[in-house]
């Protein structure tokens, strides 16, 4: 038997002659995926405009980790610095695969970064006082210390001695790259001796410890400045908090490892809040290279 029930009867008027445009105009394509950003403390979704105008830092106090290219800009006087070109060096020369090869994760790395590796050189004025910058990118394979990384200190530091202007060193790292082995290791001793260089040049090497600074970084370059100074609660140390509670079997004092606790036990001279760090810099490097404004 037909069904005899009454049917929706179908809507008509002058919306229904606009609703396929609206829908083109509203559709999820248009709308960015990283409009919102979620404060990884207290879960607080954050409008991404206001985050950058923050300067990456959340209203709960978190210094989120921010790429290169952003920590230039921040760092130099209107953003303008002149870039210096990082060294090429050889690729895989181990040929090494840990499941996939480190040429692969290389390219997909620099896709996704723009640039050859995790460092990133700049000469330009800090709060009217010039410096090279170097800056270490967390997000180009953990940040991690491999032969590009160690070419590039090395760069930067040569920079600084023929110029004859001091070094500031950003850092940010989970340690060694493993897929270059002993090369890697050795790029400790490479950077201690360019630092070496600068030290000979009489010219101030600062270091600005940013989350996280860990492993072969922290034990080389980081801890080798004339002045340290950390954003508020930075991890740095060499071995993580866990593994060393593992080893030691004990539980470690609240705060271990992070800026401040640093600053308390002076392998930090100073926690800084990002906004602050250009004037603070500008300050420390105009009284180390003889200049007269006020420390």
């Amino acid at each position: 038997m037909a069904d005899k029930s009454p049917q929706e009867p179908k809507r008509g008027g002058w919306l229904s002659r606009f609703a396929p445009g609206v829908r083109k105009i509203v559709s999820r394509r248009d709308t960015p995926d990283n409009l919102w950003v979620k404060d990884p403390d207290t879960g607080e979704m954050i409008y991404r405009s206001d985050l950058e105008a923050a300067l990456w830092v959340t209203p709960s106090g978190r210094h989120m980790r921010i790429d290169a290219p952003t920590r230039l800009r921040y760092t130099f006087d209107d953003g303008a610095y002149e870039p210096v070109e990082t060294p090429d060096v050889p690729e895989d020369p181990l040929k090494f695969s840990d499941g996939k090869p480190y040429r692969d994760r290389l390219a997909q790395a620099r896709k996704a970064a723009g640039r050859k590796d995790t460092m990133a050189i700049g000469v330009g004025e800090i709060a009217g006082e010039s410096a090279v910058v170097i800056v270490q990118d967390f997000s180009f394979m953990g940040g991690s210390l491999g032969m590009a990384a160690g070419e590039a200190f090395i760069r930067a530091a040569e920079t600084a001695i023929a110029r004859g202007l001091p070094l500031v060193c950003f850092t940010a790292a989970g340690g060694a790259r493993m897929q270059e082995g002993a090369l890697s290791l050795m790029q400790m001793a490479r950077t201690t001796l360019a630092i070496d260089e600068l030290k000979r040049a009489r010219l101030p090497y600062v270091v600005v410890l940013t989350d996280p600074t860990t492993g072969g970084v922290t034990a080389s370059y980081a801890m080798l400045g004339d002045v340290h100074l950390a954003e508020p609660g930075a991890l740095i140390g060499f071995a993580g908090p866990r593994v060393i509670e593992t080893t030691i079997r004990e539980k470690l004092p609240p705060g271990f490892q992070r800026a401040e606790y640093l600053q308390e036990k002076g392998m930090v001279d100073r926690v800084v809040a990002r906004p602050e760090l250009p004037e603070t810099l500008g300050r420390i490097l105009s009284v180390l290279t003889g200049g007269k404004r006020a420390a």
